[in-house]
């Protein structure tokens, strides 16, 4: 089983990265790359969480209008909606409009202020270290792991919500805690030159 693809530039890809133009930018330009800073992480807990049990895709197609509902995800902002802001969201069509993920998100960014440390730090303290060998299938690619579970404990021992081991898992691998880019992906290739 051949788990890259390769694209019509002749690059090979993780497979998933290859099925959608919207899916190769993210891989090449984003996926797996590291990001600092308490907003922009905030941004990818809220965007992880409103993925659960949707395609990614969904989410990424969205993600410019989840930015302007969540004026770009500034935690001190968000964490001072009420109930009309709520209320905004729930009527906006442009983002996911779940009530228990938008409160779980306003939620989170008045967590998110409450963390002495702050949340990038909170976050990237449960990096693993470098595993050693790049995985060469997607079948070798965890779905959690004992870091993605302690981070998840962590987080809603703090508040948090929509933050479970794979939902954690998940996070470490789009902001480069971890990188899953499979053996062979062009991606790897480029950080190793």
């Amino acid at each position: 089983m051949n788990d890259l693809v390769t694209g019509a530039d002749g690059l090979p890809r993780c497979a998933w990265g290859g099925s959608t133009p919207d899916y190769v930018v993210y891989h090449d330009d984003e996926w797996g790359r590291p990001v600092r800073g308490d907003d922009a992480l905030y941004e990818r807990i809220c965007l992880e969480a409103f993925q659960s049990g949707l395609s990614w895709l969904t989410i990424l197609r969205k993600r410019q209008a989840f930015r302007r509902a969540f004026d770009g995800f500034r935690i001190a902002t968000v964490a001072r909606y009420g109930e009309a802001d709520v209320a905004r969201l729930l009527a906006d069509a442009g983002i996911v409009r779940n009530r228990a993920k938008i409160e779980a998100a306003v939620g989170n960014a008045r967590a998110a202020l409450d963390l002495p440390e702050g949340l990038s730090a909170l976050l990237w303290s449960f990096a693993p270290a470098s595993r050693g060998a790049r995985p060469r299938t997607l079948a070798e690619v965890p779905a959690t792991t004992p870091e993605s579970t302690a981070l998840a404990r962590a987080l809603k021992k703090r508040g948090f919500r929509f933050v479970g081991p794979t939902t954690a898992y998940a996070l470490m691998q789009a902001t480069g805690m971890v990188d899953d880019h499979l053996s062979g992906c062009h991606v790897v290739a480029a950080e190793a030159a």
